[in-house]
């Protein structure tokens, strides 16, 4: 057993919605969570930036004692998951694109996937396409927008400038007849109340958090580095950034990421793990952040 903190890496915002399936996997366990602000987004950026920021932000969540780090981050993982492995000794796991379970539950033969240019960029979403699509002969349609990761990240995940992205890059596939959309960026569950004003049941969502939950607490498990306790765990929450700027945009996401939604966790076949639009009606408590360096 292990009463150490497990680390949780994004590079803004978006990672909470995989702290909350984390929060529901592992309630014992205390989350240490750390965000990139000072330098998200990190879709559009050079692949050698992406791997060496999350190095950094690794490093530093090691630095303070974590026992393994969940990197929330789709760009993240998508360029830099072998690097870290071959640095740390602790376990690093990270996200892949739910085009599987997309795959499986399609009626129409075409989905979509909603990423980021970085992510649509890395080999992780080539290789589940190649592995799980082509072989049923399902088409999958991409959609890639540089605008959306900095409006969750400005407490505007329901805006009108969130909603006109959306039509504008969702519409083809919409019209192609998507009837599966996999969120290919952890802040896009955040989206999903927008998404579904603009385009009603046209798609099932899907997220790889509820999976991704699951599979690291088979990983802690099996390393034995649970916590000893059942329930209790607590979150910390470090930013790289503005922390009076980021501290309101947490707690707002911390309050929606807990209450029942439309979105239906696509990490596995039965998963009915729900978000909200990322906004909230009631007033959120700040949660506890400090600022950090990287």
């Amino acid at each position: 057993m292990s009463d150490a903190p497990l680390g949780v890496f994004d590079s803004g915002v978006g990672g909470l919605s995989v702290l909350a399936d984390l929060r529901r996997a592992l309630p014992g366990e205390d989350l240490l969570y750390l965000a990139d602000t000072a330098h998200v987004p990190y879709g559009a950026r050079p692949d050698h930036e992406i791997r060496d920021l999350t190095d950094r932000a690794v490093s530093a969540l090691h630095a303070r004692g974590v026992k393994g780090v969940v990197v929330a981050c789709n760009t993240a993982s998508a360029f830099s998951l072998g690097h870290l492995r071959s640095r740390f000794e602790m376990p690093i796991i990270g996200l892949v694109p739910a085009v599987k379970p997309a795959v499986l539950s399609t009626r129409s033969g075409v989905v979509g996937v909603l990423a980021t240019p970085g992510t649509m960029r890395g080999t992780l979403l080539a290789d589940v396409i190649r592995e799980f699509a082509d072989p049923a002969g399902v088409q999958v349609m991409r959609a890639v927008s540089t605008e959306l990761v900095p409006l969750v990240e400005a407490g505007q995940s329901d805006s009108a400038r969130t909603r006109s992205v959306l039509r504008e890059i969702l519409t083809p596939l919409a019209q192609a007849g998507a009837d599966q959309l996999v969120l290919g960026c952890t802040h896009y569950p955040f989206l999903a109340g927008s998404i579904r004003a603009e385009f009603g049941d046209a798609f099932t969502l899907l997220d790889s958090g509820p999976a991704v939950a699951r599979h690291t607490r088979r990983v802690l498990t099996e390393r034995g580095l649970l916590s000893g306790r059942e329930a209790g765990g607590q979150e910390r929450f470090l930013v790289t950034g503005d922390v009076e700027r980021a501290a309101p945009v947490i707690a707002a996401l911390l309050a929606a990421s807990g209450n029942e939604g439309s979105l239906q966790g696509g990490g596995g076949q039965g998963s009915e793990q729900a978000y909200t639009d990322g906004q909230s009606n009631r007033a959120a408590p700040l949660p506890r952040i400090e600022s950090t360096d990287t």
